[in-house]
């Protein structure tokens, strides 16, 4: 069983800092936007756009709307606007997430950034991707892989300190 001691967060944020700058090196990726999914994504963005020192300002997207859950479990009374640039189209994103799990959370990011333009690339950048891919999106760097017992699911807290939990759910009958 594992708990929250088991993950050093600090050790997860640096393993993807050096896997970001390879790809971003791979990929020729000059003058990215980084942009985080709210709400956990936006704080592991917020500290790789601070080590990286990326240029452009953190771009942040609230996916509430884009959902596809979003007609069976409605509006969430905590929905804030997405903050991005004018300019999509053509941009190298980076864009960010804090646990990859089925691919849903990421297909409806992805929908949201090609309302605004067609950025030139997007390379997806997570601090956990754990089993249970549903859609074919897979993360480009994750700072952890991590495979789940039935029941488990994985919660990042914070924004200050950032903390991982590894979460009990009951099953439904």
């Amino acid at each position: 069983m594992m708990t929250a001691a088991d993950f050093d967060v600090s050790e997860l944020l640096e393993n993807l800092e050096i896997k970001l700058k390879q790809a971003i090196t791979e990929r020729n990726i000059t003058d990215p936007l980084m942009i985080g999914i709210r709400s956990g994504g936006v704080w592991v963005a917020e500290i790789l756009h601070r080590r990286l020192t990326i240029k452009q300002p953190l771009g942040l997207l609230d996916i509430s709307f884009y959902r596809d859950d979003f007609s069976q479990i409605g509006v969430n009374p905590n929905v804030k606007p997405s903050q991005l640039p004018a300019q999509i189209e053509g941009r190298n994103i980076i864009l960010v997430d804090d646990v990859f799990y089925t691919g849903r959370t990421v297909r409806a990011a992805l929908n949201e950034l090609f309302d605004y333009g067609r950025p030139s690339q997007v390379l997806l950048a997570v601090l956990i991707e754990r089993d249970g891919k549903q859609i074919p999106i897979s993360p480009d760097c994750a700072g952890m892989r991590l495979k789940l017992n039935a029941g488990q699911r994985i919660k990042l807290t914070g924004p200050d300190p950032l903390a991982i939990e590894i979460q009990y759910v009951d099953a439904v009958a």
